[in-house]
């Protein structure tokens, strides 16, 4: 028997324990989230969720307006992670999203949002160069 609730799906079909196939994890049958057929934890099943989308117009309007009317500059108003990020991005003249993650220990997913509320700052952009794609500063051409 399973239970369903908005797009996810408990399950009794898996045995216990089970490893979570994104972190790698132990579980217990309780604390199985299945979705698309992938046995996942509580966290990376919420993770897998919550992506923040970078180009967004509106964002980057909003954003833009209530860091006006705020009078935050630079990186005011920023997380200590954003700043950090943001400061190793300028530092080495840009940085790909998986040199972030792993110098600040953050999935792949955290990476993606991070950038996207610096690109809506209008503080970071996303580059091609020869070896791939990579985040720089926001006035860089």
């Amino acid at each position: 028997m399973s239970e369903t609730l908005e797009g996810y799906k408990m399950t009794e079909e898996i045995t216990s324990p089970a490893k979570c196939e994104a972190c790698g994890c132990k579980l217990e049958k309780e604390d199985i989230y299945e979705e698309n057929g992938k046995v996942l934890c509580e966290d990376c099943y919420i993770e897998s969720h919550h992506k923040i989308q970078a180009c967004d117009p509106w964002a980057v309007r909003s954003k833009k307006i209530f860091r006006e009317e705020a009078g935050l500059e630079g990186t005011d108003g920023l997380t200590d992670l954003q700043k950090a990020i943001y400061e190793f991005i300028v530092s080495r003249g840009g940085a790909k999203k998986e040199e972030i993650a792993e110098k600040f220990g953050i999935s792949s997913r955290e990476t993606e949002n991070q950038f996207a509320l610096l690109r809506h700052c209008e503080l970071v952009k996303g580059q091609k160069r020869a070896d791939g794609v990579y985040l720089v500063p926001f006035g860089d051409k």
